[in-house]
């Protein structure tokens, strides 16, 4: 069997989740195509068979300016992987990988009802949701940094996603993960 390389670069077999919590929900399959037409959507917990570059392309292209443009996408984290391989000279993927576990918040607020008042409960957040929440808050930073700016959306997703893979507190990812970290120690 021949070996299968993400984007006919990168081995995913290397890759490691350092995130004890996240590595039962982030695939790491070494699936050429990159776009499985929502065959896990039926289930709930079927999108943890996606792989995760795909995840992350179709976080990508749920933004306002590329929706439902999956090529357009596509080619952006493509670049987006060239960009970090050539500053860093590691792996992309790894530090995909790295930056979900560094972005994703461990507690989070959930509001009660307690006879017509909302008293905030501070809860731990569940591992499939963290995925969720750090690819999200990933992709929201890139296109704001490449919103009204000459960067382009690969340049902004490569620094957002190294600066996460660091927990660099200067980026968009960290910065959010930490204040919805710090409501849900308020609301203890």
């Amino acid at each position: 069997m021949t070996e299968q390389l993400l984007f006919d670069k990168w081995d995913l077999s290397e890759v490691e989740s350092a995130d004890l919590g996240t590595r039962r929900y982030i695939n790491l399959s070494p699936r050429i195509v990159l776009h499985t037409g929502g065959k896990h959507a039926n289930q709930q917990f079927n999108k943890s068979d996606i792989p995760i570059v795909e995840r992350l392309i179709n976080r990508v292209m749920r933004e306002a300016a590329n929706n439902g443009k999956k090529q357009l996408a596509y080619r952006a984290v493509r670049s987006a992987f060239e960009i970090i391989h050539d500053k860093t000279k590691k792996n992309p993927v790894q530090l995909l990988v790295d930056a979900i576990g560094n972005a994703g918040p461990r507690e989070e607020v959930v509001r009660l009802k307690y006879g017509g008042i909302a008293v905030p409960k501070a809860v731990d957040t569940a591992s499939q949701r963290r995925v969720d929440i750090a690819l999200k808050l990933i992709t929201t930073g890139a296109q704001r940094a490449a919103l009204k700016s000459r960067r382009s959306l690969e340049k902004c997703l490569a620094d957002e996603i190294m600066a996460a893979a660091s927990y660099d507190v200067r980026c968009h990812s960290i910065n959010q993960k930490q204040s919805i970290e710090r409501v849900a120690k308020s609301a203890r």
